[in-house]
């Protein structure tokens, strides 16, 4: 669908209101499947994760193997069923998958009926994966309708030990534990499974005009909260409100955040391909039900023996996906955190089994923390990802002011064990009197022993310069080492060319893996003059491989907007929608369709293109900066649900004016209240709950107020 939408009126959930004969861009409807089953459109919630017709589901941290050979469990799947209609030839039948209901469907319409097949992974009971079938006559037929159901399923897998337990109130029951830990000794979780047996047929008989079936599958570590959580399930079936319950889950979901734009309908879907894929990987509100294992490359539906990463988790959550879901549910950007600090131990016997102090989080991290990289050259060499993890955690601190979990959960312990980390990872040169970092790969692969990568140095003078910031706030006495790490180590510069050479010893010209110097201005902010980013961005833009993964482009087109070239940064975006597939928007990592599917981390570079490039959203340590440039098809942008400080921000752009709406504020009488701050004339405007302010379009940021209103 390349037709150009007219922008329908954006209602109050954020959801459009429909032209006539105009496409919902949240919905996606195909008359077949793509024939690459790796395209197939997934349903996920932060625990439980599959791919439509797929014969396993994998469960959030569970995994199987050891070490490098560890990857995620494949358990079997009793939701891989196809619905068909013997001998009907002729029938009308769509594939959907309705992103605002988290919901995949297939439909079968005759002359006389419709059958239709539902699929999803209930979004707040997050233990349950449900589909249902519903057979519905026209008015007048009275002839029994038969459909049939076709199940690949077998109650076994290569990766679980499985038994079978007693039936329970009507589902089958297997439980059985991992076989192999990640480390000696290490947990081998233990996965409990009920489901509803599924008959190979079912018939709608003369008499009725409607009916619907539903079948549940429940998976848990323990059988208590396995049968639970069925129990639960067959109490909304019994209620009529399984489905509807999980609906409302997704509606307040987008509810709370939305990112839509008056502008073409093929970037209109993207954007809420993206949301949906990104969403359905985040914990739900308030569900303290399970520990949360982070997201890997390709989400929950992918991630078995080699296939997409093996299922663990890298920089590509913390800096790819990470800034957007903190920008609208800081509470699933703390279980990311959260997740990290679980893993500390691991990381700090990382950096002790190369040799160093504090803590080396692992290039490729599973359950334990450990490095899990199946070539031992990544974890060795590849250890941006130590400041990548920390620079997270610095977002999250500047945007929530949450002191408890760096006081009380263990964020302080690892800020301080990663500062400790690049401290003894330098080196002093005499020569350069200055530190140097060798014998490193940086983002850009193709390279690798390399010294003075531009953006390891860069990234871990921030870990340095973050961590001493906050010692300063909580009264700790800052380590003189880590001030004079941060001062003192090499960011490489040529000043006669005036741009950031890659590392020591690059010339210009050498082709270039993905995004690697571009990030020094985004997401690093690393002090540099416009010129000099300019400068980067053209001399990097050319030399990259295009064929290369499918975050790099997002980031130019950051750096074009920035320097308010639209034009330029739309040219790299249009390059994003190579890696997205029809017909469910699937996004293939690299452009020739290999690499990891469901490839999130290209997703979560396309949302921050808008979310913080069309918006100039930039996390400073006392503001939410902002300053918008879009291009010319891009008449209207409206952001729902950006949190800072405990408040909703709600975001309506345009060319001519921005207007700032707070929906809600903390419910703490000493929370002190916001305000926007006009760059150019120093103008203030009292951001109050319930009220919205509008200024010409113009740089500016929001603060905290500083004249206390009583």
């Amino acid at each position: 669908g390349s037709r150009r939408g007219r922008g329908g009126e954006i209602g109050e959930l954020g959801l459009v209101k429909m032209a006539d004969g105009e496409e919902d861009p949240a919905v996606f409807t195909s008359n077949s499947l793509p024939s690459d089953p790796r395209l197939l459109a997934t349903v996920t919630n932060a625990y439980l994760g599959t791919r439509v017709y797929r014969d396993i589901l994998h469960v959030n941290g569970v995994y199987n193997g050891a070490a490098g050979d560890t990857h995620r469990a494949d358990i079997p799947s009793p939701l891989s069923v196809r619905m068909t209609v013997p001998g009907a030839g002729s029938l009308a039948e769509t594939f959907t998958l309705n992103t605002r209901m988290g919901t995949f469907s297939h439909m079968l319409q005759a002359a006389d009926y419709v059958a239709t097949h539902q699929i999803y992974a209930h979004h707040s009971l997050v233990h349950l994966m449900a589909f249902s079938i519903t057979i519905r006559r026209a008015a007048r037929a009275t002839q029994p309708i038969t459909v049939q159901l076709q199940t690949p399923f077998m109650p076994e897998s290569q990766d679980l030990d499985l038994n079978q337990g007693p039936d329970f109130q009507g589902a089958h029951y297997i439980y059985g534990k991992t076989r192999v830990p990640e480390v000696e000794g290490g947990p081998r979780p233990t996965v409990h499974m009920l489901w509803t047996p599924v008959p190979q047929s079912l018939t709608l008989h003369g008499e009725e005009r409607e009916q619907s079936w539903e079948f549940l599958t429940a998976v848990a570590e323990s059988e208590e909260e396995v049968k639970r959580s069925y129990s639960e399930g067959l109490a909304l079936i019994a209620a009529g409100s399984l489905h509807s319950s999980h609906t409302r889950a997704w509606a307040a979901l987008w509810g709370g955040c939305c990112l839509d734009l008056d502008g073409p309908l093929p970037l209109r879907q993207a954007l809420y391909g993206c949301l949906y894929y990104l969403l359905s990987a985040i914990p739900p509100r308030g569900s303290p039900a399970f520990l949360f294992h982070g997201i890997s490359p390709g989400g929950l539906s992918n991630g078995t023996r080699g296939e997409d990463y093996w299922g663990h988790v890298f920089w590509d959550q913390d800096t790819w996906m990470f800034p957007n879901i903190l920008l609208f549910y800081p509470e699933a950007a703390r279980a990311i955190l959260e997740y990290r600090i679980r893993t500390l131990e691991g990381a700090l016997r990382n950096a002790q089994e190369q040799g160093y102090e504090g803590a080396k989080f692992p290039w490729e991290s599973a359950a334990t923390g450990r490095e899990v990289c199946p070539e031992e050259i990544y974890g060795a060499q590849e250890i941006h990802i130590t400041g990548d993890v920390l620079m997270a955690f610095e977002q999250y601190y500047c945007t929530t002011q949450d002191q408890k979990l760096f006081r009380e959960d263990g964020g302080w312990k690892l800020v301080g064990a990663v500062a400790q980390y690049w401290c003894s990872r330098m080196v002093w040169s005499e020569e350069e009197q200055c530190y140097h970092i060798r014998g490193v790969m940086p983002p850009d692969e193709y390279h690798y022993r390399v010294d003075n990568s531009v953006y390891t140095n860069a990234v871990a003078q921030r870990s340095l310069n973050f961590a001493a910031d906050v010692a300063r706030d909580f009264l700790i006495p800052v380590p003189e080492e880590w001030v004079d790490c941060a001062k003192k180590v090499k960011v490489p510069f040529d000043a006669e060319k005036k741009y950031h050479p890659e590392y020591d010893g690059y010339s210009p010209g050498e082709p270039v893996k993905q995004a690697d110097v571009v990030l020094l201005g985004f997401p690093l902010m690393h002090p540099m003059s416009s010129e000099v980013r300019r400068n980067d961005l053209e001399m990097y833009e050319p030399v990259t491989e295009l064929a290369g993964p499918a975050m790099t482009w997002s980031m130019f087109a950051v750096g074009w907007l920035e320097l308010k070239e639209v034009q330029r940064a739309q040219s790299q975006l249009n390059k994003c929608f190579s890696n997205i597939t029809e017909p469910f928007k699937i996004w293939v990592e690299n452009s020739d369709g290999s690499g990891a599917v469901n490839f999130l981390t290209g997703m979560g570079g396309f949302l921050q293109a808008v979310l913080f490039g069309y918006t100039g959203f930039r996390i400073t340590r006392s503001s939410l900066r902002f300053d918008p440039a879009f291009p010319h098809d891009v008449n209207k942008l409206k952001v729902t649900g950006v949190s800072y400080f405990g408040n909703k921000l709600t975001f309506t752009i345009t060319k001519e004016e921005l207007r700032i709406e707070v929906t809600s504020s903390p419910q703490d009488p000493r929370a002190p209240p916001l305000e926007a701050v006009l760059e150019e004339s120093g103008q203030q405007f009292p951001l109050r709950e319930g009220q919205s302010v509008s200024f010409p379009t113009a740089a500016g940021w929001i603060q905290r107020s500083s004249t206390e209103t009583f």
